[in-house]
Parts: structure tokens; C-alpha cells; sequence
């Protein structure tokens, strides 16, 4: 991890709003880890300025909270929603990521690029972009 932190793809207001427990279990921390490597760290470097995490590992707990899907890749570390500030900059954000090429599976634009989801699974990546 480079530019990005454990603390900060964990941390959630509404977790501590709730007073739920958010640490990541040692399976998440490596895929968190692995998001990073290879998705997070890559895109911030071509970025070329800050990438904010706006949701990250997510325990069952919050996940229930903020209206999570039940398989959602945040509950393993595997996903998080970033953002560069406004929607415009996100759509290039975004633009940059298919430019990239990265391995993501998930690549999604979010509510008119509000935020983008983006997920990695280690040697699994279905490489999908979606609009919700």
C-alpha cells in the first residue's frame, strides 16, 4: 500500500454512528491488500493527485446498515467506491481505469458517476463495467 491505508478502507461514519465493529478479518485485509496492489495504488499513480475512499471493507453489521447487497464484494475486502470530488472529474477518473486497463471485475458508475465501485478478486477478474 502506497498511497492508500488500511485505516481509511475500513473507516465509516455510519459505523461509528451505529457503534458497529468494523475490523476486517485477516481474509479481507490480504484482499484489501490485493485491491490495492493492483487497482488502487496503479490508478492513484496515473491519477497523479488524491483518490478518496468513500466506503471500503464493509463487516456484515454496516453492510446491513448502509442497505448492502448480501454478497457484496465489500464484505470481503474486495471492493471499494471512490471518488475524486465532482462527477465530471469521476468520469475521467473512470475513463482512466478502462485506459489502464486494470484488473478489476467490478468497474461501476454510480449514480452519474456520484462515486465509482471498483472491485478485484486475485486471478479472477470478470472485467465488467456496469451504470446504476
Amino acid at each position: 500500500m502506497r498511497y492508500f491505508t488500511l485505516k481509511e478502507l475500513t473507516r465509516s461514519a455510519t459505523a461509528q454512528r451505529l457503534g458497529i465493529y468494523n475490523t476486517p478479518p485477516a481474509s479481507a485485509v490480504k484482499a484489501l491488500n490485493e485491491l490495492v496492489d493492483n487497482v488502487l495504488d496503479p490508478l492513484r499513480e496515473a491519477w497523479g493527485g488524491p483518490i478518496r475512499v468513500n466506503s471500503g471493507y464493509r463487516c456484515p453489521a454496516l453492510n446491513k446498515a448502509v442497505g448492502g447487497t448480501p454478497g457484496s464484494q465489500h464484505l470481503r475486502g474486495e471492493a471499494a467506491d471512490i471518488t475524486v470530488g465532482t462527477p465530471s472529474a469521476n468520469r475521467r477518473l473512470l475513463a482512466l481505469i478502462k485506459r489502464l486497463d486494470l484488473p478489476v471485475d467490478q468497474c461501476i458508475d454510480e449514480k452519474g458517476c456520484r462515486w465509482i465501485h471498483v472491485s478485484h478478486r486475485a486471478g479472477r477478474n470478470r472485467r465488467q463495467y456496469m451504470k446504476f
